[in-house]
């Protein structure tokens, strides 16, 4: 391999003299009408280039040397805007279609230098966009969106082999995700039923043109989200001949083709297949994961004012244990209680524009759908149909219809629209298990239900005093006919309200307030006792709660920089609260499995509050940085009313992330991360050790008398990133090198608690306790070093 990279090197270094200048080709058009705005000005940062739009709005830069650069776009009644970052090479023009807002122009209007990082005025706080390349280098994020986001004020990390977004000291399942407007209902391989994490990110990065991650102050057009909400806007396929590109990462191979269909549609395509089960199997790994993925757009624009783009992303999982890879304690312990677990899921839909005189309207059509299966035999033996203590398949389907127009007129934005979602759901679950007082009890029922979903919304936005102060309201309910309770679309009355006052043309005063709802998950609604009695609907079970109130301040400087301040409370209520085990559904998602398959009531309440800095660098003459420092308290109350820390508590998060671009193409980044301690529930070591206990569950159970009384030593990593580049008249090549935990930090994780084995590796029996068995505590910790080398290869 070293010799390999070393003829790759050498040659292109060779070939490099042969590369030429590039382009930056393009649209300039208005947002709501879709109309081509002639005479815009177009700028390319730091270089003397430029350019004007002709009738047709069309652009056209030439002559850049290949490398990144930023242009700054402007036009007489529309909001100037900043597109940061665009890749320029010989071999692919940089195709930048740019929409400008409408705005009513006075001649002493407040000029907002915040229109450079295309601030909304829907939610002017808690919003952060985050561009392609932002995502492609980010040190130790291996293009995974789902670890580029954990840079940013509010993320925390449970774990770091998971990709669990915890907001604001929110439950990873209370994240929504759009994909050009069309819903997908989670992001990640070896998905967390009921919860949205997972192992690996499912999005292939190329496809990405930037993502809006919002942390509160959500558009009342997107529901059923209390935490955040992500919307990924995808580039299309090129149009001026068929383009290839390949990529060899840390743990997959992924390709990808682009390009035109005839004179008016685009396509890109890509599919992708992992290769850890091999490296997993050569190290020795208890388990063998094996990943595949697809994601596919295709966009016809019929004319200047109809459009249609159809989308899909998919993926395959499979997880398998290695059962030969039994020699030490931990890898027994895994191989004990870990179930072998398929997964497959979809989502494809279609969404159609027309664009009027001052408005364009949106509808989006969609279907998604989850198939999950988990098996697990007593000592991994499935010779005897007995020991099977775990069978598991489920399936999660729904249609969606959503009808949208947004509306402009000197100064006034309206939007508003309804939806429709048919839900299909369907279990069945057999599962051994123990109950607090230790008796073993099965649980055995196959489920099905299905229900039709409503949604109403409409926003206003309306600036006053020349934009100096802008103000924003919005009202949505959700309602359905899964039961009586949640019927009623006054019981789920979601307002919203914000506003932006600019002090002056750097600083501003944001805020935001509302009330978002959100459906329990499936797993939850459709949950049967032994009797086929559905009885969480028995229990009145119900949308839960979440008030957000968010206030803040924001500088924004002339060289791409911003610094802002934002505290933040949240309040829960009507959670999902687990009758068995006495504690909030909302301390759960961030592990393997499924979350919710249990009966509760909507009793839990919960609250999470705190404080955000961010300092943010936009590339400005080669550097690029983000400071982030997260304050925050995230609680839930216990079977006994009291406040107790929730899993999310991680009390103080730092992200700092740097980077420098040289000459001939190299480039460095650096992220160094921080997390105070996690808290954690102790284990009920006694009920753990009862022979039948640990015969069905493999593992130590909570003792949730204690919840959440310990809390694990602080974490903190720093990972790196270096890249070089290569661009010739018919192709580009990137290698990179990127290592993640550089100074090995060792991470402490809950033990496990584990049994004593004999040789043959059976458990032995306490003698002082015939009814159970030895146990003790496995320490559980990681601190590899872990460096991946990479390559991109495009055409």
């Amino acid at each position: 391999m070293k010799h390999f990279l070393l003829i790759i090197v050498f040659i292109c270094s060779g070939l490099l003299a042969f590369a030429q200048s590039g382009i930056i080709r393009g649209k300039v058009f208005d947002a709501f009408n879709n109309q081509p705005i002639e005479f815009a000005t177009i700028v390319v940062q730091n270089t003397n280039s430029g350019a004007g739009t002709d009738a047709e709005g069309n652009y056209l830069v030439e002559g850049l040397k290949p490398g990144l650069y930023n242009i700054v776009v402007s036009s007489i009644g529309y909001k100037t805007k900043t597109v940061f970052e665009i890749q320029v090479s010989s071999a692919k023009e940089a195709q930048v279609d740019v929409p400008l807002e409408s705005i009513v122009k006075e001649l002493d209007e407040v000029t907002v230098n915040s229109d450079a990082f295309n601030k909304s005025e829907e939610s002017p706080v808690s919003l952060r966009t985050i561009g392609v390349n932002e995502i492609q280098r980010n040190p130790g994020g291996n293009r995974d969106i789902s670890k580029v986001v954990q840079s940013f004020p509010g993320v925390g990390q449970n774990v770091a082999y998971r990709n669990d977004i915890i907001i604001r000291g929110g439950a990873p399942n209370e994240n929504r995700f759009y994909l050009d407007e069309i819903e997908v209902p989670n992001i990640n391989h070896f998905q967390t039923q009921g919860g949205s994490g997972g192992p690996v990110g499912m999005i292939n990065v190329d496809f990405i043109k930037d993502v809006e991650f919002y942390s509160g102050a959500f558009p009342a057009n997107k529901g059923n989200a209390v935490s955040s909400l992500f919307e990924f806007r995808q580039k299309d396929g090129r149009n001026d001949h068929l383009g290839l590109s390949a990529t060899l990462g840390s743990s997959d191979l992924g390709l990808t083709l682009e390009g035109p269909i005839g004179n008016k549609s685009t396509f890109i395509f890509s599919v992708r297949r992992s290769y850890l089960q091999f490296l997993f199997k050569a190290l020795a790994l208890p388990f063998l994961p094996t990943y595949n993925d697809y994601q596919f757009k295709y966009k016809f624009k019929f004319d200047t004012k109809n459009e249609l783009a159809i989308i899909s992303l998919g993926a395959l999982d499979n997880f398998k244990l290695n059962l030969g890879a039994d020699s030490t304690d931990q890898q027994k312990y895994i191989l004990g209680n870990i179930p072998t677990n398929n997964q497959w899921n979809y989502t494809i839909g279609a969404v159609y524009k027309h664009f009027g005189k001052n408005n364009f309207i949106t509808g989006v059509v969609s279907r998604n759908m989850l198939n999950n299966e988990a098996e697990k035999y007593y000592q991994n033996d499935d010779s005897n149909p007995d020991n099977l203590v775990l069978n598991y398949k489920s399936q999660e389907i729904e249609n969606k219809f959503r009808l949208e127009n947004n509306f402009y007129k000197k100064g006034l934005k309206v939007n508003y629209g309804a939806g429709y979602e048919f839900v299909k759901y369907n279990n069945s679950t057999f599962n051994e298990q123990a109950d607090p007082e230790g008796n073993i009890y099965t649980i055995d029922f196959t489920s099905e239900i299905k229900f039709s979903k409503y949604a109403l919304f409409g926003q206003l936005t309306y600036p006053f005093f020349e934009r100096r102060l802008v103000l924003s309201a919005g009202l949505r309910t959700d309602f359905n006919n899964y039961s009586a309770e949640m019927s009623n679309p006054l019981k789920q009355l979601s307002p919203r309200f914000s506003a932006t006052y600019n002090i002056n043309e750097a600083f501003n005063f944001n805020f935001s307030t509302g009330i978002y709802y959100q459906l329990p998950p499936y797993t939850v609604l459709g949950y049967r006792d032994n009797n086929e009695n559905l009885v969480n609907k028995q229990n009145g079970v119900t949308y839960f709660s979440c008030k957000h109130l968010v206030a803040g301040f924001e500088y924004y400087t002339q060289n791409n920089g911003r610094i802002s301040i934002e505290g933040f409370y949240k309040y829960y209520d009507q959670y999902p609260f687990i009758l068995e085990d006495s504690i909030s559904l909302a301390n759960l998602g961030a592990d393997f499995g499924v979350v919710g398959n249990t009966a509760v009531n909507s009793t839990s309440q919960g609250r999470s509050y705190g404080l955000e800095l961010l300092l943010q660098q936009k590339l400005f003459k080669g550097f690029y940085g983000l400071t982030a420092i997260t304050f925050v308290r995230s609680e839930f109350k216990d079977k006994n009313e009291v406040y107790v820390p929730s899993s999310w508590d991680s009390r103080i998060i730092v992200s700092l992330t740097a980077g420098k671009k040289f000459g001939k193409n190299w480039e460095l980044g650096l992220k160094w991360r921080f997390s105070g301690g996690s808290p954690y529930t102790p284990y009920d070591i006694p009920l753990s050790s009862l022979i039948p206990v640990w015969n069905v569950n493999g593992q130590g159970l909570p003792d949730y008398d204690y919840l959440n009384t310990q809390r694990l030593p602080a974490f903190h990593q720093l990972d790196g990133r270096i890249d070089k580049k290569w661009f010739f008249n018919k192709f580009n090549l990137n290698l990179y090198l990127d290592v993640q935990n550089i100074y090995a930090f060792d991470t402490t994780l809950p033990d496990y608690l584990d049994v004593r084995r004999d040789a043959d590796g059976n458990p032995l029996v306490d003698p002082a306790n015939p009814g159970s068995y030895q146990t003790y505590l496995l320490e559980n910790t990681t601190g590899t070093v872990l460096p991946s080398i990479g390559v991109i290869f495009e055409l």
